[in-house]
């Protein structure tokens, strides 16, 4: 049996960005990262919007956008902008009944993800900080129910992890 009939459209998008995330944190440069994560980013986008998460949705499909940008403009002008996007989206959301504490979640992650994507271009620097916005999202996943998101949060936070011991590692023996 195909292994696409067993998964529902949901589970394929939630695996995408599981996978593509995974690459990403690997990435040597913060251009390749934005790159890579712009990829895992729409998949989780769509993931979110599938099973009913808006702010999730939301907030993923705005980083899609804002890691472009990044590859590119990355002034103060573009990070504020984000920012505003990011209080805006979460204002409309809270006015329509959204509850608060996901919101908060998810849209503090965003924020920290448009700094970090934004204004670091030290891939050190970037995974210090995603740590903070990946357990925000983690939170945000369980919230909402969202087993793909939280396995991708968990694999994610310990990418980031491995990652940053591999580097520290490097640096001893070096």
């Amino acid at each position: 049996m195909d292994l696409a009939v067993l998964l529902s459209p949901a589970e394929l998008f939630g695996i995408s960005a599981l996978i593509l995330n995974f690459i990403a944190y690997r990435q040597e440069s913060a251009n390749r990262y934005r790159v890579v994560s712009a990829l895992a980013l729409a998949a989780l986008s769509i993931h979110f919007a599938i099973i009913g998460a808006l702010a999730g949705s939301i907030v993923t499909g705005m980083a899609v956008i804002r890691n472009i940008i990044a590859l590119r403009w990355q002034g103060p002008i573009v990070l504020w902008g984000f920012v505003l996007l990011n209080v805006v989206l979460a204002a409309y959301e809270f006015s329509i009944g959204t509850e608060l504490l996901p919101l908060l979640a998810a849209y503090t992650s965003s924020i920290i993800f448009s700094v970090g994507s934004i204004r670091l271009n030290d891939p050190e620097q970037i995974r210090r900080w995603f740590i903070v916005a990946e357990s925000l999202g983690l939170a945000y996943a369980i919230m909402v129910g969202s087993i793909e998101g939280i396995i991708f949060n968990l694999f994610n936070l310990g990418s980031i992890i491995l990652k940053l011991l591999q580097n520290r590692r490097n640096q001893t023996l070096s």
